[in-house]
């Protein structure tokens, strides 16, 4: 498994969350002072910026106070707002909804980009179906189209949209298609890890309903809770296409994932927007992003 909160992809999840909604630059700085607040250290950040600066993830911008800094390309601005649409809805499949299906086919000259096409598919959450045939649910065509065309790989594939019509029942063949202990899995890890802190949260809530507010103390611990909770979230809706119920094995916890998520967004982003505030002066973050359905 890949290592939780690195540097880098928590600097890709701390623009995600409020960069977008300052300036849309940070300093260098800025970025160390609320990173620290996770346990990142200063030179772990610089190298990391580095490292995105160069795969063109950020670009140098000036922050809204004239000083060096860093902001989103316009390409990773693209790949977070089509992140957004997994990561804050909530959506309801049905498997009458259909299948996205990408059949590619790639030279041999160009091997390489057959690699990347089939790890890029794999990450948007498609499932393979047969040799150069894989396939998601349909709602994730207009992602997997920018992804494609952001990339170049677009001339290699053609997209379908259709629906299964057997010959093994579709739940069988879903089982096929992806591996689904491997991603149950990923959702029990993550309520492993953060479940615990929901509750503790809804417990100090209970008794103080104004402890993720607290200027001395509770901001920054609602920021630093968020922010870690949405670095392993983040991760999951790729994981998890998001397939129909009735497709999926009996007691999937991937709902009980989802509402975890969802209500730690409801009770610690904007507190932790208090916390991004206070390290910003004068730029802190506009009304927090809601939950969809």
């Amino acid at each position: 498994m890949a290592e939780l909160h690195t540097p880098r992809s928590l600097i890709v999840t701390l623009y995600g969350a409020y960069g977008r909604e300052t300036s849309g630059s940070l300093a260098v700085a800025e970025l160390i002072r609320l990173l620290a607040a996770v346990g990142v250290d200063a030179p772990s950040v610089r190298s990391s910026v580095s490292r995105l600066k160069r795969r063109g993830l950020l670009v140098a911008q000036p922050t809204a106070t004239g000083t060096a800094g860093y902001a989103l390309s316009a390409d990773a601005r693209q790949l977070l707002d089509d992140g957004d649409r997994r990561i804050y809805a909530h959506p309801s499949p049905q498997a009458s909804d259909g299948w996205v299906l990408a059949v590619f086919s790639v030279p041999e000259s160009e091997r390489s980009k057959r690699h990347v096409l089939r790890s890029r598919l794999a990450g948007l959450g498609f499932g393979t179906a047969a040799p150069g045939v894989w396939l998601a649910p349909a709602r994730l065509y207009d992602e997997t189209r920018h992804t494609l065309e952001r990339l170049q790989l677009a001339p290699y594939v053609d997209l379908f949209r259709g629906e299964h019509l057997g010959f093994a029942p579709t739940a069988e063949a879903v089982a096929r298609w992806w591996d689904l202990p491997a991603i149950a899995k990923q959702h029990e890890d993550f309520l492993d890890r953060h479940e615990p802190v929901l509750r503790t949260w809804e417990s100090r809530a209970h008794t103080r309903p104004d402890v993720a507010t607290d200027a001395d103390s509770g901001a920054e611990a609602a920021y630093r809770d968020y922010l870690l909770a949405l670095d392993s979230w983040r991760r999951l809706p790729y994981a998890d296409p998001g397939l129909p119920a009735e497709l999926l094995p009996g007691g999937w916890p991937g709902g009980r994932s989802a509402e975890v998520f969802g209500r730690l967004h409801e009770l610690l982003r904007e507190p932790g927007a208090a916390f991004v505030r206070g390290a910003l002066p004068g730029r802190g973050p506009r009304p927090p992003r809601t939950m969809t359905t």
